[in-house]
Formats: C-alpha cells, structure tokens, sequence
C-alpha cells in the first residue's frame, strides 16, 4: 500500500499522528479495562468489543513517555494490526483525542524526521505538512509488533526504579 491516502489524525501529548483510515476501525469512549498480567506497563489491559478480546495500549508510554492523562477526550482508537498468528488482528490505542480524516497524496509525504519527536524514526512512515504543523504518518505493524512489545516487557520497568 502506498503513503497516499486517508488517515485518521489523533493528538498525543501536544503532537499530532495519524494512522490509514483503512487501518482503523472505530474510535471509543476511555472505558474500564480488565489487568492483564505479565505484560508491559504500556499495555494497559483488555476490553471486551462485541465479544471480541482487544488488547488496549497506552501509545504514551509506548513510546517511553509518560501515562496518558485520562479527560473527557481520552479514548481508545481500535486499529487493525497483522500479527503472524492472527492476521486480522485489532489492537485499542489509548490517545489524547482523535482529530480529523485527513486526505495525503504521496508527494506531500516527507521522510520522518530522525531528531525532535518522543517517537522513533523507525516507528514513523513520513510526515505531512498540515499549515505550521507537521502530521506524524506512524507504521501500525512496527509499533505493535509482538516482538516489540515482548522486548518492552523483558526491560526493567520504570515503576521498579
């Protein structure tokens, strides 16, 4: 699939990112989540969607910030992810506020910055210029890879410091 498109826009922490609309599935009210034990802290447990087990991640502290502040605005974006045993799999992203549908053609795309963001240049796809601000376009599959997640959870944790 190629960088144009549309892509749903969020706001985390004063930065704005966006992920393919064809990748996102519904956007929910913060809710209550169920613990799940022995994963890592920015997996913040599961919620139960339409029967469906969904796993809910904190995107804040996966990306080594600090815990999502929970307001009014606070939701949990539901977005596709391809896992290797589960090739259909949804993933709930806890961000700020989810913005607006964003149309990108792929010669407004720019490479990702490589210093500047609280997120990895190896998690990001490019950015678009939106006015005096610029969208971060963030890889989906990479920030959600088990593999990842499993190498956060093996790390000391912040909270034993």
């Amino acid at each position: 699939m190629g960088l144009s498109g549309q892509y749903l826009t969020f706001r985390l922490a004063q930065e704005e990112y966006a992920v393919p609309i064809l990748r996102a599935r519904e956007v929910l009210s913060f809710g209550v989540l169920t613990r799940m034990p022995g994963v890592p802290a920015c997996v913040l447990g599961m919620l139960n969607l339409r029967g469906r087990v969904v796993p809910v991640v904190d995107l804040s502290l996966r990306f080594g910030r600090g815990p999502t502040p929970v307001t009014r605005r606070t939701c949990v974006l539901i977005v596709e992810t391809a896992w290797s045993d589960e090739p259909d799999a949804v993933v709930g992203l806890v961000v700020d506020e989810a913005s607006q549908v964003l149309d990108v053609s792929a010669d407004a795309v720019r490479p990702p910055p490589r210093f500047g963001t609280a997120v990895r240049d190896d998690l990001l796809v490019g950015c678009v210029e939106q006015g005096a601000r610029f969208v971060l376009l963030l890889e989906v599959d990479r920030i959600l890879s088990v593999e990842e997640l499993l190498t956060m959870a093996a790390a000391p944790s912040v909270e034993a410091a």
